[in-house]
């Protein structure tokens, strides 16, 4: 509904109409100039409910918050609720703040370049009003008196109310009156994941703040807000993110970079839990996501993904944060400078940590290494296992060097693949627990996403502590995968279509069964040779032997000639 969020019935002109009213005598919230206006990012701030807490949230810490509070109601569409400890605001303020382009945070066009608060363009509440059915605010600053703030059709005067200083904003019927918007939400275990994740990550960048999530009544995640990373990281994942975590802070530079990296045995099968801010303000930057994974440098599976939580500061006219509608992304100044510092911070911080690393040798094998062709395989024999990883084996006058993870993959994921029916399942007994962050729980809890786990083989119930309780496990080819291997599932139906609406029938399991294959394949250190002959034997029955499901090759052919070559041996050993 097409609200007037001017105070009043005369156009947004910028000048008061009549008498100031009595609760209008002082404050801080101000329309911004027109010349400020049009130097901000222009476009929808409110799209679906995660949008509204993720404004309502940055309010609050811009407030000062030391506890956050966030309720949310099927899913965020019927209701949302942010509550905190914050400055709050004097009863003129909190019916400005309903106002567009109205705020305490900036005065001029200039203050633009150097924002150094989470919000800045005064549009959240409008914004978040122009979308409900109704927001309530509750309010109360220090040294004036609590008032509530009503909007319905328009803004309502401030009225008496009780409350502690801090600020209560509650949003109820988001897009009830639109319709096409609200028929394209997804399912609420969907839209709940999302706001789950917003506050997740705002918990995990703001250790000093107490963050509380609550669902449909129920907990799901509360942290103690006591500035540690490592306690904030417990509360929003498990005991075994925390066991590996690795703090750092290089405050030296003109790019100051702080937070944690989890040592590589604890790993993930997306970058979705690689955390980034900048100065505080939770951000999904592409740049310093692989920032932070060049920092493992080769620590890391091609395709497995750090755990990670690090903040980047610099000075503010260094970062552009109006680039972007919802504030969710920016542009730096020297952005190779930032991410440098990145690898480097995090880099630095394993090194110390009791990190294995593997030795590698520099061989560059692009110009005499070939992937097989289909059919190679079936006259070749396994003479010996390299680095109990890669399978040696001769076939004529070629060497097959054979990835055994690859390898195991690709034999994996073909299984899980024909298992049209559901793929075979063994019982866990007594049933295992798995921790599961906020996000994925509620995912888990949603039908569709429920179905197609039970198709992959599991048998899960989520408690309400947000631990999954896995009774069965797939076993394809007879081989039980560990029940962890839930988390990486997940991962990837959360990437696989994160916008739909998930009806039962559209979620498409094949980065899921991608996932849980490379989950499970063999890996370094575990490869023998009985192994590796049961390997190459399964791998040539396989549709696709040359490749892995991520598309890398599973086997390179080097001809003796090349290897003669190499030694400068001016010809093979027969001739």
């Amino acid at each position: 509904m097409s609200r007037n969020t001017n105070g009043g019935d005369g156009p947004d002109d910028g000048e008061p109409d009549g008498e100031t009213p009595p609760w209008d005598h002082e404050g801080r919230v101000e329309r911004l100039p027109a010349a400020a206006v049009e130097r901000i990012a222009a476009g929808e701030v409110v799209t679906a409910p995660a949008d509204a807490v993720a404004e309502l949230v940055e309010n609050a810490l811009d407030a000062g918050a030391e506890r956050v509070a966030v309720a949310v109601d099927g899913g965020g569409r019927e209701r949302v609720a942010v509550r905190d400890d914050g400055r709050g605001l004097v009863p003129g303020d909190a019916v400005r703040a309903f106002e567009r382009h109205a705020t305490s945070k900036l005065r001029s066009a200039a203050d633009v370049t150097r924002v150094e608060t989470l919000g800045f363009r005064g549009e959240a509440l409008a914004a978040v009003a122009e979308a409900a059915g109704a927001v309530e605010l509750t309010t109360h600053a220090d040294g004036h008196e609590a008032v509530a703030v009503r909007v319905e059709e328009a803004v309502g005067e401030p009225e008496p109310a009780a409350r502690g200083v801090g600020t209560t904003v509650e949003v109820r019927d988001l897009f009830a009156d639109r319709p096409v918007r609200r028929a394209s939400l997804a399912s609420s275990a969907r839209e709940f994941a999302k706001v789950s994740d917003v506050v997740s990550r705002y918990a995990l960048v703001r250790p000093n703040v107490r963050f509380e999530l609550t669902h449909d009544g129920r907990e799901v995640l509360r942290t103690p807000g006591a500035g540690d990373r490592v306690e904030a990281l417990l509360s929003v994942y498990d005991r075994d993110a925390a066991g590996a975590a690795v703090e750092f802070a290089d405050r030296s530079g003109p790019v100051r970079v702080e937070g944690l990296a989890c040592r590589p045995t604890v790993t993930r099968a997306s970058r979705e839990h690689v955390h980034v801010a900048v100065a505080g303000r939770a951000v999904r930057d592409p740049d310093l996501c692989r920032a932070v994974v060049d920092g493992y440098d080769g620590l890391l599976s091609p395709d497995r993904y750090p755990l990670a939580v690090v903040d980047v500061t610099v000075p503010p006219e260094r970062v552009d944060v109006n680039v972007h509608p919802r504030k969710r992304s920016v542009a730096f100044a020297d952005a190779d400078a930032a991410s440098e510092a990145v690898t480097t911070a995090v880099g630095e911080a394993l090194s110390t940590a009791d990190v294995e690393v593997v030795g590698r040798a520099d061989l560059d094998l692009a110009g005499v290494a070939e992937p097989i062709e289909d059919g190679v395989l079936a006259d070749a024999e396994v003479v010996g296992v390299f680095r109990e990883l890669y399978v040696l084996c001769e076939r004529g006058d070629e060497l097959l060097v054979v990835d055994a993870h690859a390898a195991d993959e690709r034999v994996t994921y073909e299984r899980l693949r024909d298992a049209a029916d559901g793929v075979a399942s063994v019982a866990v007994d007594p049933p295992a627990g798995v921790a599961l962050s906020a996000s994925e729980a509620a995912l888990l809890r949603g039908e569709a996403v429920a179905a197609a786990v039970e198709r992959l083989g599991f048998g899960v119930d989520v408690r309400g502590d947000d631990t999954a309780c896995v009774s069965g496990v797939p076993a394809p080819g007879g081989d039980a995968v560990a029940p962890a291997a839930l988390r990486d599932v997940l991962d990837a139906v959360a990437a696989e279509r994160p916008g739909a609406s998930d009806p039962a029938d559209a979620l498409d399991l094949e980065r899921p069964l991608v996932d849980l294959a490379c989950h499970e394949s063999l890996r370094a250190g575990t490869v023998n040779r009985a192994a590796a002959e049961d390997l190459l034997a399964r791998l040539g029955g396989c549709d696709r032997p040359d490749a892995c499901p991520h598309g890398r090759p599973t086997v390179l052919a080097v001809d003796e000639a090349d290897l003669a070559r190499g030694f400068d041996r001016p010809n093979t050993r027969f001739d």
